[in-house]
């Protein structure tokens, strides 16, 4: 899974056939999922291991051949555990375009989030995975087979609600975390205070705390240094930038405090992480 921008709004594979696949592992720079959401929708599939999604509200977790559906606009993130996991990115609208005319619109209908491995969907959407991640000869009309197959079942067996059925509480909520979490893909790499989030999601600090660890399970800080690390982690992937440089450019204003939580969320050192990312 790639820790992108707290809102992702680049486009997903090619305008003919926007779909990307992504096959994750424990050595991959980008392994842990921050808090995020976009205007795609996205298919995760467990391949072993244990990997702890949270969904908007909702908490669960995926084990070996469970699926998960995230709809468009969800703010999701997810804790690995010895997990191999694969995800599918793809702009469900313009496949369905002019064949189910309403049934990727977000404002009528909630899918279901979830697929059990035993479960019809499942199978389908196992399949689809294999047939992208194989990419043979004519997989692009296999998959969007695989796609109308998937929607078909999901239609069949009832696996969605009306929007209507959600909670103008847990709505509210919703839109609360994204503008605290807006907040800090926008400020990160400078001095954030809990007063400024608990203000950017309309809250005092208080109840802001309290609100923010029942949605995400961690403080605002602890995410926030989390979501730091992260950043920190693409860098030291992808550019030559100097460890005291990437420290200064995610937020951390003192070099031994950044090694101190690196090691905290990582389990190594920013330099011995770098190593390891290169090989």
């Amino acid at each position: 899974m790639l820790t992108r921008a707290v809102q992702e709004q680049r486009p997903r594979g090619t305008f003919a056939f926007p779909l990307e696949f992504h096959h994750v592992d424990k050595t991959h720079p980008r392994y842990h999922m921050p808090l995020h959401w976009h205007m795609d929708y996205e298919l995760i599939r467990v391949l072993s291991g244990e990997l702890s999604l949270s969904l908007d509200t909702r908490s669960l977790t995926l084990f070996p051949g469970d699926v998960a559906l995230v709809q468009e606009g969800v703010v999701h993130g997810g804790v690995p555990r010895e997990c191999v996991y694969q995800c599918i990115d793809m702009d469900l609208n313009a496949f369905l375009r002019g064949n189910v005319p309403d049934f990727a619109d977000s404002d009528t209908v909630v899918l279901d989030a979830t697929f059990p491995k035993d479960s019809e969907e499942a199978r389908t959407i196992g399949r689809l995975f294999d047939t992208v991640q194989a990419a043979g000869t004519g997989y692009a009309f296999l998959a969007q087979g695989l796609i109308l197959q998937l929607v078909g079942l999901i239609l069949q067996n009832h696996r969605y609600v009306s929007n209507g059925e959600r909670t103008a509480r847990s709505q509210r909520r919703v839109r609360q975390l994204k503008s605290a979490l807006k907040y800090i893909r926008k400020r990160y790499a400078r001095p954030v205070t809990l007063n400024e989030l608990a203000e950017a999601a309309g809250m005092s600090p208080r109840y802001f705390c309290r609100f923010f660890s029942e949605m995400t399970g961690r403080t605002p800080i602890d995410y926030l240094n989390f979501y730091r690390v992260e950043r920190a982690c693409e860098r030291l992937t992808y550019t030559d930038e100097s460890v005291t440089e990437i420290a200064l450019s995610c937020g951390f204003n003192d070099l031994s405090y950044f090694v101190k939580t690196f090691r905290k969320y990582k389990g190594t050192t920013p330099k011995q992480y770098r190593k390891g990312s290169a090989v």
